[in-house]
């Protein structure tokens, strides 16, 4: 069994941020990545919305940069899956798949959360190339080109009311007449003359070879077919949080996943911690994910010194 101070599960901007901060605190600092550390911002080919940055960056540069300053600090990782955590007060116990057994005094939860998909088969090739599942991020490079958002929650007609601050037309695409975005939003939308419903349909095929042409789609009660000649496609039908591993914890989960955490980033358990994407229902952005993770630092650091 590895004994630490601090276990930060995911190495994303939060889990990155929070080690940052505990280890200069003076804890030891383990980072559980998993296989794949750096989370959804390594599919990201170009930000331009991360303060720091003259020019566009590509995500794997901003996830490079933040592994290696925390090695520098002396943050060690580990690209193991955490399978459980155990313990309802300091210290727990963590367990990874692979059967390496942590005891922590405190944990920082950043596992972050994934887009959920159309399970379209050009949307993986066209991703970075006119699909994008976040308009905040990429809605930029749109300017002045048609676009659709799929969706039709709140965060479907926010994108589309960002994006059609700049774009001259925004088809918002749903498969049914209802909405579960809030009525004031859908109003908002109805009365924008750039934005166009195209209801009772399903995305069938995105098209385009190098970059989105367009967006095919059926009508679901008469079998129509149709194509909207655009140039980007955004999904806005909603995030998974990769907090399957918590089911069997003490902590405490919303209904769609989300792990509870307060504005300090405490859980329901003193002494674990929740930043970035899997705790945040709203922003889902990679500074805002930094800025909680750092909050999570913090707040662990003053906890195990509190405890030693």
């Amino acid at each position: 069994m590895t004994q630490t101070d601090l276990l930060v599960i995911g190495a994303g901007p939060a889990g990155c941020s929070a080690a940052i901060y505990a280890i200069r605190a003076g804890l030891k600092t383990i980072i559980v990545g998993g296989s794949a550390p750096g989370g959804q911002l390594l599919q990201t080919n170009e930000i331009e919305n991360y303060a720091g940055f003259v020019n566009p960056v590509g995500g794997y540069e901003i996830m490079d940069a933040m592994h290696k300053q925390c090695k520098r600090l002396g943050v060690e990782f580990s690209t193991e899956e955490v399978a459980k955590i155990e313990g309802e007060r300091t210290p727990f116990t963590v367990t990874c798949s692979g059967g390496t057994v942590y005891e922590a005094k405190s944990i920082v939860i950043a596992t972050g959360a994934k887009a959920r998909w159309l399970g379209l088969a050009e949307e993986e090739n066209l991703r970075g190339k006119g699909v994008s599942a976040c308009a905040t991020c990429d809605g930029f490079f749109m300017r002045g080109k048609t676009v659709a958002v799929v969706g039709g929650g709140n965060t479907a007609f926010e994108d589309a009311l960002f994006l059609a601050q700049f774009c001259p037309k925004v088809y918002l695409v749903h498969r049914r007449e209802g909405f579960r975005a809030d009525q004031v939003t859908i109003e908002q939308a109805r009365k924008n003359e750039k934005i166009e419903f195209v209801l009772n349909v399903v995305p069938e095929k995105i098209l385009g070879t190098d970059s989105v042409e367009g967006l095919r789609v059926k009508n679901v009660q008469t079998g129509e077919v149709r194509e909207l000649e655009l140039s980007g496609v955004f999904v806005a039908i909603g995030a998974v949080p990769q907090t399957a591993f918590l089911k069997d914890s003490l902590v405490a989960l919303s209904d769609d996943g989300l792990v509870l955490a307060d504005e300090r980033t405490h859980t329901t358990i003193e002494g674990i911690f929740a930043a970035g994407d899997c705790a945040d229902k709203h922003y889902r952005q990679a500074i805002i994910a930094a800025g909680s993770g750092a909050k999570a630092g913090i707040e662990a650091a003053a906890f195990v010194n509190k405890h030693r």
